[in-house]
Formats: C-alpha cells, sequence, structure tokens
C-alpha cells in the first residue's frame, strides 16, 4: 500500500458535482492498493495512521492523535499514486493492484477504519472524482510499505 496522508482543516470529494463525502478537521487520506497488500497490511496502515501523533497539543507539539482531537477521515482511492516513471514519459501502473483486488482492500480498509474512529466519509471506487482540501500546516505525510 501507498498512502497519502494530509492534515486537514476542511476535505471533501464530488463526483458528477455532487459531494459525496465531506469531513472538517481530521485527515484526507488517499489510499493506493499494490499487486502484493493484503489484510494484514491493511490493518497495519490503519494502526498507524490512527495513532499518528500529528495534532497539535495545547503547547503547539504535534504530540496528538486523530482520536485526541476527535478529528474526521476522508479516504479516496488512488491507484496512481503507484505510478512508475523510471522510463518514458508515460507512467505505467504495473505494481498497482487489480480494480477487484484493489476495491476489495479499499472496502476492507473503509471498514475496519470506520469500527476505529467516530466519523469517516469516503470517495467512490472507480469514479472520477474532484478533491478539495484545506490542507493545515500544511501537513503530508507519505507512507509506503518501507515506512510503515
Amino acid at each position: 500500500m501507498k498512502v497519502v496522508i494530509q492534515r486537514v482543516l476542511e476535505a471533501k470529494v464530488e463526483v458528477n458535482d455532487k459531494i459525496i463525502g465531506a469531513i472538517g478537521k481530521g485527515l484526507l487520506i488517499l489510499l493506493g492498493v499494490g499487486k502484493d497488500d493484503d489484510k494484514k497490511i491493511a490493518d497495519r496502515y490503519i494502526d498507524k495512521i490512527l495513532k499518528l501523533r500529528i495534532f497539535a497539543d495545547e503547547m503547539g507539539k504535534t504530540n496528538l492523535s486523530l482520536n485526541d482531537v476527535q478529528g474526521e477521515v476522508l479516504v479516496v482511492s488512488q491507484f496512481t499514486l503507484y505510478a512508475n516513471c523510471r522510463k518514458g514519459n508515460r507512467p505505467d501502473f504495473i505494481n498497482a493492484g487489480s480494480a477487484g483486488k484493489a476495491e476489495e482492500l479499499y472496502e476492507y480498509f473503509l471498514e475496519h477504519i470506520k469500527a476505529r474512529n467516530r466519523k469517516v466519509e469516503s470517495g467512490e471506487f472507480g469514479a472520477e472524482m474532484k478533491v478539495s482540501l484545506v490542507n493545515d500546516g500544511p501537513f503530508t505525510i507519505i507512507l509506503d510499505e518501507d515506512l510503515v
């Protein structure tokens, strides 16, 4: 898996000019599923994301987790995180999971993060989406297999 996490003041995702998911203070998670990913890997990512201390405490130090600040989550599937641009100018996505596998793990990720957080919204798997956000900081973290 590859995940881009953005600490946000607000974020939303639209499909066909209709807002299908929106949050206030919390995390926008762009989730890419790789061809070798499984539920065990998804569980590791969920645990890491929910425990990341990336919100400021009363002293301004990043000591608080998403749950500590009662933050919200917006998860958007994004296979393009697996773009390989090493050869030529057209990216290939050979390391991205197949659509069926990616959707299954995306739904698993959503179900299990919802079980551990008070508000979780999502995009629509496979749809053309417009994502808007107000990045807080800016504060952006990238997680991949080597970092979890």
